[in-house]
C-alpha cells in the first residue's frame, strides 16, 4: 500500500462524511476511547499485536447489541477509490456489530487498504475460495426510498474508520 493509496482512501471517506483517524498500536486504546460512545460492543480483532481493550464488550448478548451506541469491528480490507470497508462475515455473525449500533467504528490496517476494486476482488476471491463471505460497507446507512434522505435506516447513522499504521 502506498502513501497515495491511503491519502485517496481518506479523501474518499471525507466525500462520504466519514471521519478517519490514523493511529499506532501503542495509541490504539486512547484513539478508540476518543471516537466511541458508550455503551460499546465489538468483535475480536484478527490483527497480530492489536486487540480491543477490556472496556469494549466482545461477544455481546442480543440485548447488549440492541443497547449499544457504538460497534467496533475489524475491516480486513478497504478500497481507497470508494472509501469502502470490507468486514469478513463469521460463523458467529460478528458482522452484526457493524450494523446494529448507531455508530460503527471500523478498524483497518494501513497495509490492508487497496487502491481499487481489481485488487479487492483478488483478496475477496481468496476469501470465497476458503468459504468466507463479507459485508462491503461504503459510508453510513442511507435510503431515500420514501422521499428525503434518511441516515441509519438499515445500519449505522455514522461511521468512523481507524487506520492502524
Amino acid at each position: 500500500m502506498s502513501a497515495g493509496t491511503l491519502s485517496t482512501f481518506e479523501q474518499s471517506l471525507r466525500r462520504l462524511d466519514v471521519d478517519s483517524t490514523r493511529t499506532t498500536p501503542e495509541a490504539f486504546e486512547e484513539t478508540l476511547a476518543s471516537v466511541t460512545l458508550d455503551p460499546v460492543v465489538g468483535a475480536p480483532l484478527p490483527f497480530d499485536g492489536s486487540s480491543l481493550p477490556d472496556w469494549i464488550r466482545t461477544r455481546p448478548t442480543p440485548r447488549e447489541l440492541r443497547e449499544a451506541k457504538t460497534g467496533v469491528t475489524a475491516a480486513e480490507l478497504a478500497v481507497a477509490d470508494y472509501g469502502s470497508v470490507v468486514i469478513r462475515a463469521t460463523p458467529d455473525a460478528t458482522e452484526q456489530v457493524s450494523l446494529f449500533p448507531d455508530v460503527h467504528v471500523a478498524v483497518v490496517r494501513a497495509e490492508d487498504v487497496v487502491a481499487g476494486m481489481p485488487e479487492a476482488f483478488e483478496r475477496l476471491a481468496e476469501w470465497t475460495a476458503a468459504g468466507d463471505s463479507a459485508v462491503v460497507a461504503t459510508g453510513p446507512s442511507a435510503t431515500a426510498d420514501m422521499g428525503a434522505l434518511v441516515k441509519g435506516a438499515h445500519g449505522p447513522k455514522a461511521v468512523h474508520v481507524v487506520v492502524l499504521e
